[in-house]
């Protein structure tokens, strides 16, 4: 099977975790018999010679480049940050249609697969009525969970999700979302995101401790995103502060940055907890592994989620999570034994770490939980669900290379 992927949220060579978690999909299902994927990424445009700005990285993302075992295309659009957002789906679709264009006649693709239903899903269906292929979308949280609220874009996320050939979500919530925007029922399947269990195991927690430095005493809970509003730190620092009296060696570790961490260590030290909190910023994914095991918990807060990695990840690791109870989030942590779900308040926040903190957790069976969603089982869900959409359309001729 031969698939074009079309997405914004992928690795590059400036932003080496931006969406690992489609490039992990990809990957895997690239390695299956028979498949061939090659990805299209556009990017806005941003002169190469301009520097200092947060948009200065743009300029310098190759044309194209090798990430992993997949060929990557940078085509580049117009975009002016926060005024164009109405047009970015149009203004995506002509950046890439010429190359695009190109790609199917070398490839002859038999569907595109699309991440995000917007921007990126409008300039696919676009892209995909261009090169008559029908055209897969999947929804991946915020796309669905907040975007259709805005009034100017909700009518093309509603046509996208009305035009696509078969949609995913990787939770049950984002399925809803779109059936109630039109969608058929039948064209949505709920696949779920993986783990990489090579990459995400458990490790002594001693060990792991002395390789990052952390006090091998203390009682620590890991949290892993970025530092914006969305993610709640702002009710679990204050959480923090309600266990120290009964948890007096507490440390919180906060891997992820962002523009909130201002606000996030004025708030750590207005509630005397600067010596508990501490904001390490992002770290390469292949250090999480380490962060899961030295931690006795992980948590995450955020208001809305899709299908959040970070809880199987620390899953993997063995180490049991504390999360809000929010869109995806019920779908991944399916039993009491593999973690506790709050609502967002400071005072649940706090009530479930207390929990969590005291309770004997089987890390065995937290470790054989995670196992059974590997990338490899997702993988085998998508290709199962791109050649079920794709043959409703014509089979297209065979182009050299690999079959169907």
């Amino acid at each position: 099977m031969r698939v074009l992927t079309f997405t914004s949220l992928f690795p590059n060579a400036k932003q080496p975790l931006l969406g690992i978690f489609i490039y992990q999909r990809l990957a895997h299902l690239a390695k299956r018999a028979g498949s061939v994927v090659e990805v299209v990424a556009p990017v806005p445009y941003f002169p190469s010679w301009i520097h200092g700005t947060r948009w200065s990285e743009f300029g310098q993302i190759p044309k194209e480049e090798r990430i992993g075992d997949l060929v990557v295309y940078h085509p580049r659009y117009p975009l002016l940050p926060k005024i164009s957002m109405p047009l970015q789906g149009l203004l995506m679709f002509l950046g890439s249609f010429l190359l695009v264009l190109r790609l199917h006649k070398r490839k002859n693709f038999h569907c595109i697969d699309v991440h995000y239903v917007y921007p990126d899903g409008f300039a696919g269906v676009l892209l995909g009525k261009l090169i008559n292929r029908p055209v897969i979308v999947s929804a991946r949280g915020t796309d669905m969970n907040l975007f259709p609220k805005f009034r100017l874009i909700r009518p093309m996320i509603r046509w996208t999700v009305r035009q696509s050939e078969g949609l995913v979500g990787v939770c049950t919530a984002l399925k809803d979302a779109m059936v109630e925007l039109g969608a058929p029922p039948a064209k949505v399947a709920v696949i779920g995101n993986g783990v990489d269990v090579k990459r995400f195991k458990p490790l002594d927690r001693q060990a792991a401790r002395r390789v990052l430095k952390l006090p091998e005493e203390a009682q620590i809970i890991v949290s892993v995103g970025a530092l914006i509003p969305r993610k709640g730190y702002q009710y679990l620092i204050p959480a923090i502060a309600e266990l120290v009296p009964g948890h007096p060696t507490v440390h919180l570790y906060v891997v992820g940055e962002g523009d909130f961490r201002p606000e996030l260590e004025e708030l750590a030290r207005k509630l005397g907890v600067q010596d508990r909190v501490f904001l390490v910023g992002t770290r390469p994914n292949e250090e999480l592994s380490d962060w899961y095991s030295a931690a006795e918990v992980s948590c995450l807060v955020s208001s809305r989620e899709g299908w959040p990695n970070v809880l199987l990840e620390s899953m993997a690791c063995g180490t049991p999570v504390v999360a809000t109870r929010v869109w995806g989030v019920p779908e991944v942590i399916v039993s009491p034994e593999l973690g506790i779900m709050v609502n967002q308040n400071s005072q649940e926040i706090a009530a479930g770490l207390e929990r969590a903190l005291r309770t004997a957790w089987d890390r065995e069976a937290l470790v054989r939980h995670a196992s059974t969603r590997t990338w490899e089982v997702v993988a085998e869900e998508v290709e199962r669900f791109l050649a079920a959409r794709s043959s409703v359309l014509r089979e297209p001729p065979e182009a050299a290379g690999s079959g169907w």
